[in-house]
């Protein structure tokens, strides 16, 4: 709770003091409506979609990838995944997640609103590629995240990138529509002509920005694992491992940001994770 107060205070109070500067060159009545309306607009679509997107992301996880929770382990296989998600929960000090398998490439995933009741999700060919050890570390990576609040946190940091998106766009629209396009009375074409554009551009811009954060948060759960094993060698081969694999590895766009690896392609300033090289260097080098 403190983080999402933290976020959302941080948020309002950046708005305000953009509102506040907008009111001193009179440009305190935007698109027909004061400028304290448009900030509370802003902040309850740019907060809603990605609020109410965490709240259903476990069971949006499972139907994606018709995950099969682990209610009651079918054989040692599976009993052994649920004693190791378990002893790298207690370890990270957060409730026990549920646990689930899903068919496809190796992967894993890990989501859920809330620390103490999270998902997390491993592939059947992660389990089949990778010794236990290597299982391991993988897991221990996805419990670091919900230890981390990671889930959390990306989607605060979406609604605060979609609230600036909705509110800078059509701020600007109204002054060129005004400057510009030379319209005094109301709201003309150039104003949802130019709307439309800076809502693209800054999505843009925001896209970027939510990636950085989420390549950061990977370093961090990489640690965490390392932690938890008492050594970076077993994150350090599961990595290895996923890099000889990992052109196979496909996610639901949904999901991408919360899997172990992601497809980053050349655009790297996109991608959700760094590219495995770079997770194995920070690891041995301690970061």
């Amino acid at each position: 709770m403190k983080r999402i107060a933290l976020f959302l205070a941080t948020n309002l109070a950046v708005i305000l003091v953009l509102s506040l500067v907008l009111k001193l060159f009179g440009l305190d009545r935007v698109s027909g409506q004061d400028m304290g309306s448009l900030i509370a607009i802003s902040v309850v679509l740019g907060f809603g979609g990605s609020i109410i997107s965490l709240l259903i992301s476990k069971r949006m996880a499972k139907m994606s990838t018709r995950a099969r929770v682990i209610e009651t382990p079918s054989n040692d296989a599976e009993r052994w995944l649920v004693e190791t998600v378990k002893r790298l929960a207690d370890r990270a000090g957060i409730g026990m997640p549920e646990v689930a398998i899903y068919e496809g490439a190796p992967n894993a995933f890990a989501t859920g609103a809330f620390r103490n009741s999270a998902l997390v999700a491993v592939s059947t060919g992660l389990l089949q590629t990778m010794n236990k050890e290597e299982v391991e570390a993988v897991l221990g990576h996805e419990v670091a995240h919900v230890a981390n609040g990671d889930m959390v946190t990306m989607t605060l940091i979406q609604g605060v990138v979609n609230t600036f998106v909705f509110f800078l766009a059509r701020v600007i629209g109204r002054v060129i529509d005004t400057a510009v396009f030379r319209n005094e009375r109301g709201i003309g074409p150039g104003y949802f002509v130019t709307v439309f554009v800076l809502e693209m551009v800054f999505g843009i811009l925001a896209t970027l920005i939510v990636a950085w954060f989420s390549r950061q948060r990977e370093y961090r759960a990489d640690r965490g694992a390392a932690d938890y094993l008492g050594s970076p060698a077993p994150m350090v081969n599961a990595l290895k491992r996923l890099g000889g694999v990992a052109g196979e590895a496909e996610m639901p766009q949904s999901l991408r940001t919360m899997a172990i690896t992601d497809k980053g392609g050349i655009m790297h300033l996109f991608a959700t994770h760094p590219p495995l090289e770079a997770r194995i260097a920070a690891l041995q080098g301690g970061r």
